[in-house]
């Protein structure tokens, strides 16, 4: 599949940013969204990042997202938020929850769209179900079929003690593919076009400890470069230092 993904909003303390409670709609949203692609990429599918982090008011942010979208030719578009309004920043036992908007009940994300509510139900998180929403500016301008997922509510602390975005990121994923990362070979002719919308990445020089002994820790051995390199990324994001040897 062509996947274009985008977290909503501008950052977090920009204007035009997303909802503030017990955690940023802004922050997580993209840690989020950084998952959701790695994970994609990783089970092979071509996905484009949406995002928009300098858009100069809540509808140039909205337009710029839809003009990032509609610059590929996807299958599907995938918006993610966090919700607020529940009000219940003391916790009282029980989720708000997590729903996700289609543009209208024969728009062909509305399967994907129960798939992923159910995927995060199923890590706790009440579901709210699909929604219908013709309003919805990303919804209703993309020219893929498009969901906008609400992952849960920054504002319930049962949500917010439920949450991981490791986790949110593998339910969406296993929603829409039906699969978990690392389940699938990446075909290499998807790489060239993964990166065309990414800021520069770089990378790090490996340094060596002289004359210090080093005890290596194996994450993985891969009989195809591309899944090597998806598994240093997604360990890099973790914050664990990693490189690729060939045997």
């Amino acid at each position: 599949m062509i996947i274009n993904v985008h977290a909503g909003h501008n950052p977090a303390g920009k204007i035009a940013c997303g909802a503030v409670g017990l955690i940023d709609e802004s922050t997580e949203n993209r840690k989020v969204k950084e998952e959701v692609i790695q994970e994609l990429r990783e089970l092979g599918h071509t996905v484009y990042d949406c995002t928009v982090n300098n858009g100069a008011s809540q509808a140039d942010v909205l337009k710029r997202i839809v003009e990032k979208c509609n610059a590929h030719t996807a299958d599907l578009d995938i918006s993610i938020h966090f919700n607020s309004a529940a009000k219940d920043e003391e916790g009282d036992g029980r989720t708000t929850g997590t729903e996700v908007f289609v543009y209208s009940a024969s728009s062909s994300a509305a399967v994907y769209a129960e798939k992923v509510c159910s995927e995060i139900a199923a890590l706790g998180f009440r579901n709210r179900g699909v929604k219908y929403s013709s309003g919805l500016y990303v919804l209703k301008n993309t020219k893929a079929p498009a969901m906008l997922i609400e992952c849960c509510f920054v504002d319930d602390r049962d949500d917010v003690e439920l949450y991981h975005y490791r986790k949110m990121a593998s339910a969406i994923v296993r929603g829409i593919t039906g699969k978990n990362a690392g389940t699938a070979d990446v075909n290499p002719n998807n790489l060239d076009n993964q990166k065309k919308e990414e800021q520069g990445t770089g990378q790090e020089a490996e340094k060596e400890t002289e004359k210090a002994p080093l005890y290596r820790v194996q994450a993985g051995a891969y009989t195809i470069k591309a899944n090597a390199e998806a598994m240093k990324e997604k360990l890099k994001k973790a914050g664990i230092d990693a490189v690729i040897i060939q045997a």
